[in-house]
């Protein structure tokens, strides 16, 4: 049995992955799929990447693209998820901001540089027209240092993936305020180069076996309670969720990843493009 260190957030998005290691599967090809729920998201998952304390990742196009150009020794292995990223932007309850042109200025919460709450700031600003270079942020570490840091006013926004948000809205915790959609792809699933190298047959079989539960996972009977149930979710919001949501079985195309870099370049994100070969696997 091989062991296999794989780490992603704790969200609905990688239920399969769940599904998959509980059902025995990748057990069936003699592989220990070894699951860290990552609750800081995608900045400390490259952190992890980097000092190779995981093999795996489930994590965010732009996050990892930005970090492999800054010489994070890691490849894209595939798309995981082919559907865009709906980020919600969020306010405190109880603040004064009624509309997103209010935020300008102001400081965001971010759970660490190069996540994707850090990102997507800057592609939200652009957005918005407004100056990308007058952004301020405060780092918060995880959702729980979120609802801290904007019940404080220490922080004034904080953009998450809107479902997974959508529970402190509905308690009133949160106001949702708008909602930026990544221009991309949003998950990939990534391996550090050394592990890549060494295991390509063993790659090969995490593939085929995430690929078939993925393929097939909006048509198991009764998945929209399960995810409701088991993520603390609305049923509602799960269905609509799923709706939007697309899995994918194949490798992150050349022009979407282009249109990463070209995009993290021109907010002054990244210094330069490299080739895409460096990127995918």
């Amino acid at each position: 049995m091989k062991t296999v260190k794989i780490i992603g957030v704790p969200e609905h998005f990688n239920l399969p992955w769940h599904l998959a290691i509980e059902e025995g599967a990748f057990e069936e090809r003699g592989i220990d799929l070894t699951w860290t729920d990552i609750p800081e998201g995608t900045g400390k998952m490259c952190e992890l990447l980097k000092s190779q304390e995981t093999d795996l990742a489930i994590i965010l196009t732009e996050g990892i693209v930005k970090s492999i150009t800054e010489g994070n020794k890691v490849k894209i292995i595939q798309e995981y998820i082919a559907s865009p990223l709906l980020w919600g932007i969020h306010v405190d309850a109880n603040s004064t901001y009624k509309t997103l042109e209010e935020l300008k200025d102001t400081t965001a919460a971010i759970s660490r540089f190069g996540s994707g709450s850090h990102l997507m700031a800057y592609v939200q600003a652009k957005q918005m027209g407004w100056n990308t270079e007058k952004l301020k942020f405060n780092l918060v570490n995880n959702l729980n240092g979120a609802i801290e840091s904007l019940t404080t006013s220490k922080s004034d926004y904080f953009m998450w993936e809107r479902f997974t948000t959508k529970p402190l809205v509905d308690s009133g915790i949160f106001r949702h305020l708008g909602n930026c959609p990544t221009p991309w792809p949003c998950f990939v699933l990534v391996g550090t180069n050394d592990f890549l190298f060494k295991n390509r047959s063993l790659v090969k079989h995490i593939q085929e076996v995430i690929n078939t539960y993925t393929v097939e996972f909006k048509q198991i009977p009764s998945i929209d309670r399960t995810l409701a149930n088991r993520y603390k979710q609305k049923l509602e919001d799960i269905q609509e969720w799923l709706h939007l949501t697309q899995w994918s079985q194949q490798q992150l195309l050349e022009h979407k990843l282009v249109k990463v870099q070209d995009t993290l370049k021109e907010l002054n994100l990244i210094n330069g493009s490299i080739k895409t070969t460096e990127i995918l696997y």
